[in-house]
């Protein structure tokens, strides 16, 4: 019997793996049915649905370089393929509709902002108060160097 695409056949589970299971066909030839088409719901342990040994039914999605790939899902009655409807919550009326996030108007009270949100203001003024910033914080790191902390970390902490 010639195994070709779209035909259902009947198989023996020979091997099973973490992405899906092997399946003695006819004539000597092994298929391998992927784990997302042995059931119509999705499944983390392939064992729980198969064993070695077991027989199965498998539809022949493809065959290429005589690698065949087969779906059991596939091969179930149409009403059996559908994946089962999730059950309403049990408090869904009560749901509210979606609202919107209201829009982020400035990215948050980092250092460098003003923390009072004065008129806007102009360049000069924006400029000397980044300068004033500027300088206090190298102040602060003269302070620290003259007092014998290093940048470079020699090991003692002094230079």
């Amino acid at each position: 019997m010639a195994i070709e695409v779209g035909i259902i056949l009947e198989g023996k589970v020979s091997g099973i793996t973490k992405f899906g299971a092997f399946v003695d066909l006819p004539d000597s030839k092994t298929g391998m049915v992927h784990i997302s088409e042995v059931a119509p719901t999705y499944i983390t342990e392939i064992s729980d649905y198969v064993k070695v040994g077991q027989t199965v039914k498998v539809k022949v999605l493809a065959v290429n370089d005589g690698k065949i790939s087969l779906s059991m899902k596939q091969a179930l009655p149409k009403e059996q393929q559908k994946k089962p409807q999730k059950q309403p919550r049990a408090n869904s009326n009560t749901r509210q509709p979606y609202k919107p996030a209201p829009p982020v108007t400035s990215p948050g009270d980092y250092e460098w902002q003003s923390s009072r949100k004065a008129n806007p203001s102009t360049f000069e003024d924006m400029m000397s108060r980044f300068k004033q910033t500027s300088e206090d914080k190298m102040s602060d790191l003269k302070r620290g160097e003259s007092r014998g902390y290093s940048r470079r970390g020699n090991g003692n902490g002094r230079r």
